[in-house]
């Protein structure tokens, strides 16, 4: 009897992959403006290493930029830059001094930990503060006071931030007005797919975008009056899309392809939201006989250009934004991650200094980096965070063989920093790989450069791996333990809700709310569910079998999802709403499968509604069902897999 073979080359391939975004360029030239240019200046007037420090302080702005509305990077970015030089200043307090640096740099581990509950914001200044607190002891050994040493890193930090935010003023409602003439793009893209896989694709695209778009408008408040009123614009134009982004999914949810003047007419809607120009007439309906679904794109499409009248949100209060962090400490996940980063950071540490190597921090470094709380699969970080380092150090032996000095090795940070902000967004481990180098010239090479360096920084990733695999990951309980199941299991509740708000008649504005909003939660519960699932599939463990063998499950909720959002269209416009007894058998049958995931068994049959305009809910619950009792159950639940062979070996 042989069991399903998910060998090395599956995993490998998954965590070598690359995301399929765009270059950020815009990214790519603020990394080489913010690192290059100190180091440019410096040599110009005759002392690169204090440029190098100077860099140093612009690192935190480049690790932490993201994509997003000026004044939530402002708030993100200066957060982080605050955080990292907190950390820095500690660092460069007890440097030198053991007995002192590893409480220290233990203490602001389980500090970077805490926070991280607190959103993506603070876990970023968390992680900044750990990384530059660890920086920071390793800067004694360059003989400059403490305070001269701080100074740099507050001038380059500044310069960082000035970088990063100094086109607010240019640029304005941009990032904006790009986020929401994507959901367009994205949903022409949808509608002009050849076939189901590729439509599938696009789906997600546009999920992605929509979530994109509400995220950057809900955040973006500004105290000027006509940039808030253009925020408000946007966001009112987005909430008026909903309609046609539903008649959308139902269309491509029955196996029709849109008329050529609708997917033209939202190209030319996306570019005229990226001009701020007035958007283009809708297309009319010409065929009277149409049938719903239809009839309802071509009535969404003419309510973009009404917009809706939102009421804008009342500002949380940071009194009330702490009660909420400080409760989400309360579950055990947050403390056990908080623990685990503890005990390894601590390892580490006492591992660095049995180490033959001068300034062996690089260990606890990358210890803290791949192990930080929030950030996916401890393997698939560690392995490749090992990978990238073992690149990165082959590029700064190259460096070192050609003695790069001068102008050269200005140009060479440029290239770095650069390929950093490609990495950001594109893979973990090309984002060592150009890390790496980065950070070496900067806080080595610069001063001290040698092979020994080099050689020291690839030994001291390979032990810091090692750690987190050893202590973090296969020492550690429960982390290869499959925990996905219970998430796919929560998203089945979320997609129940949204049966029940989505087959009813919305005869009012506040009902049509509810439904639009529930049909955006059960969206994003997917999003979330498959980013979860893709992070934990790259593992070789049973957590990693059991992503792979719930993947078909997945796409069987998303295809029930779309075939609700197809009912709800047609209910909209006229169609007949189900009985709620219907109502209550779809609910139930997705309640069953929930239980049967939780509780790792075959999930019952359940009574179907008899219903003709629900027979593609049906048939797409039935699917599913029989996802649930696939073959390769038995690789979601360990204790399954016992039970399965156990008859086998009694018989032998």
């Amino acid at each position: 009897m042989s069991r399903p073979d998910f060998a090395a080359p599956h995993w490998l391939t998954q965590l070598l992959r690359s995301k399929p975004v765009p270059i950020p360029w815009n990214m790519v030239a603020r990394a080489v403006v913010a690192l290059a240019a100190p180091l440019a200046v410096a040599y110009a007037a005759g002392d690169i290493a204090v440029g190098a420090l100077i860099s140093t302080g612009a690192l935190p702005t480049v690790l932490s930029e993201a994509a997003g509305a000026y004044r939530y990077r402002a708030r993100r970015l200066g957060g982080a830059t605050f955080a990292a030089g907190l950390g820095y200043l500690v660092g460069l307090l007890t440097g030198g001094m053991p007995a002192w640096s590893i409480p220290a740099i233990v203490v602001i581990a389980a500090i970077s930990a805490l926070i991280s509950a607190a959103g993506s914001n603070a876990s970023v200044a968390g992680l900044q503060m750990f990384v530059f607190c660890v920086l920071g002891t390793a800067q004694h050994a360059t003989g400059v006071r403490t305070e001269v040493l701080f100074g740099y890193f507050c001038a380059g930090a500044g310069w960082g931030l000035l970088v990063a935010l100094g086109t607010w003023t240019l640029r304005a409602t941009s990032p904006e007005r790009t986020a929401v003439a994507q959901v367009y793009i994205e949903l022409a893209a949808m509608l002009s797919a050849e076939d189901e896989p590729t439509s599938r694709v696009a789906r997600h695209q546009l999920t992605t975008a929509m979530s994109t778009a509400y995220d950057r408008l809900l955040v973006a408040r500004s105290w000027l009056s006509g940039r808030d009123a253009a925020y408000r614009r946007l966001l009112n134009r987005l909430s008026a899309t909903t309609p046609a982004v539903e008649a959308s999914v139902a269309m491509v949810n029955a196996g029709q392809r849109a008329p050529d003047e609708v997917i033209d007419y939202l190209t030319r809607v996306a570019a005229s939201v990226l001009a701020s120009q007035p958007l283009p007439p809708a297309p009319e309906l010409s065929d009277e006989n149409a049938d719903a679904v239809v009839s309802a794109l071509y009535a969404g499409l003419a309510r973009i250009g009404k917009l809706d009248d939102r009421k804008r949100r009342k500002k949380v209060s940071l009194l009330r934004r702490v009660r909420e962090w400080a409760s989400g400490l309360s579950g055990p996940l947050t403390w056990l991650a908080t623990l685990r980063l503890t005990v390894c950071v601590a390892v580490a540490e006492v591992v660095a200094l049995m180490v033959p190597f001068e300034r062996s921090y690089w260990i606890t470094l990358t210890v803290g980096v791949v192990l930080k709380p929030d950030f996916g699969s401890v393997f698939g970080r560690a392995v490749l965070r090992g990978m990238g380092t073992v690149a990165g150090v082959g590029i700064g032996a190259v460096v070192l063989a050609f003695g790069a000095r001068g102008w050269v090795l200005v140009v060479l940070i440029a290239v770095f920093a650069g390929g950093a902000a490609v990495g950001k967004v594109r893979n973990y481990g090309m984002l060592g790989t150009f890390v790496t180098p980065l950070i070496i010239l900067q806080m080595d090479l610069a001063n001290t450069g040698s092979w020994t360096v080099v050689l020291a920084r690839l030994v001291d990733t390979v032990i810091g791996c090692v750690i987190v695999l050893v202590v973090g990951y296969l020492l550690w309980p429960g982390s290869r333990r499959p925990t996905v199941g219970g998430r796919l299991a929560d998203s089945f509740d979320t997609v129940a809700e949204y049966v029940r708000t989505a087959m009813v008649l919305n005869s009012t504005s506040e009902s049509r709310l509810a439904r639009s909003r529930a049909r955006r939660g059960a969206y994003r519960a997917l999003a979330d569910l498959r980013t979860a699932f893709q992070q934990v599939i790259v593992e070789p463990s049973p957590a990693g079998r059991q992503a792979v063998a719930w993947w078909p499950v997945i796409a069987g909720l998303e295809r029930v999802t779309d075939a609700v959002t197809e009912v709800g269209v047609t209910i909209g416009e006229g169609a007949p709403a189900p009985s709620p007894a219907d109502i209550e058998l779809l609910t139930d049958a997705l309640a069953e499968l929930a239980s049967a995931i939780r509780e790792q068994r075959d999930p019952d049959s359940v009574p179907m509604p008899d219903n003709p305009r629900l027979a593609g809910v049906v048939d797409q619950l039935g699917s599913t069902f029989d996802a649930v009792r696939g073959p390769d159950l038995v690789e979601r639940s360990p204790l399954r897999l016992v039970r399965r062979f156990l008859p086998y070996h009694r018989r032998t």
